[in-house]
């Protein structure tokens, strides 16, 4: 069932939301190389919790930790460890709150230090079907529309979108209906409604899409080996169009 949220509502993911994005914004700039993924993890449950939020991950179905960290061919869900970063990796970090009971939930593809141009390039159009996915959650398309956005620019840009996870409704629940994924075709699915709100997640692969799980029952990588980026935004659909509830 897909809850319609109230302005209040909305109001109050907004700053789940905000919540989300400092915290964000505040690992991404302490990325370089020799940091550890699980100094990165700690930055972020302190800051969360400073903020007034309880990191919405840790412990959610047995996740262990507050920040997801995948690391070069790591899609999703990745553990932070001990092991430093080093120069021309790429890590996508994935972060969530709960404020005032609801979910804000976002994610973000950085660069350590100087990358290949394909990484780069990799980044950039994850990025970039994103905002074209963004740009379709408006009242009265159909979920179809934000989906084929995502994988058009994906696609155009020689990448492959993942199969395997979607995006996902957001509110009281972390993961709502309707599930999103990054692919399809437009024109088809639920019909968008004022007060929906999405977690809009496009798992882009520089090879193919296939992923698999590795042995700690969360961690997904690319079968191939090649790298992905992840990159998501928390959004509300409005009568005036979609509004990105997770900036700062």
């Amino acid at each position: 069932m897909i809850v319609i949220k109230s302005d209040a509502e909305i109001k109050l993911m907004r700053e789940a939301g905000r919540v989300v994005a400092r915290v964000l914004d505040e690992v991404r700039q302490a990325v370089a190389p020799g940091v550890t993924t699980a100094r990165l993890d700690k930055m972020a449950e302190d800051m969360c919790r400073k903020l007034g939020a309880v990191p919405a991950f840790k412990g959610y179905r047995g996740y262990p930790f507050s920040l997801c960290c995948s690391r070069n061919e790591q899609v999703v869900h990745g553990f932070p460890g001990q092991e430093p970063l080093e120069e021309g990796d790429i890590l996508s970090m994935d972060f969530g709150c709960i404020l005032d009971g609801f979910y804000g939930d976002s994610a973000t593809t950085v660069a350590v230090g100087q990358v290949s141009a394909e990484a780069a390039e990799l980044m950039r159009v994850t990025e970039a079907s994103l905002m074209a996915g963004i740009e379709q959650a408006r009242p009265g398309n159909r979920l179809g529309d934000v989906s084929a956005a995502v994988q058009e620019v994906v696609e155009a840009g020689g990448f492959a979108v993942v199969r395997q996870f979607v995006g996902h409704g957001i509110g009281r629940g972390l993961h709502e209906d309707p599930q999103v994924p990054n692919f399809g075709a437009p024109g088809r699915g639920v019909k968008l409604k004022p007060g929906m709100a999405l977690a809009i997640e496009p798992m882009v692969n520089a090879g193919g899409w296939e992923v698999k799980i590795l042995s700690d029952g969360w961690t997904a990588v690319t079968v191939d080996g090649k790298l992905s980026a992840h990159f998501e935004h928390t959004v509300a659909i409005t009568d005036n169009g979609p509004e990105i509830l997770s900036l700062p």
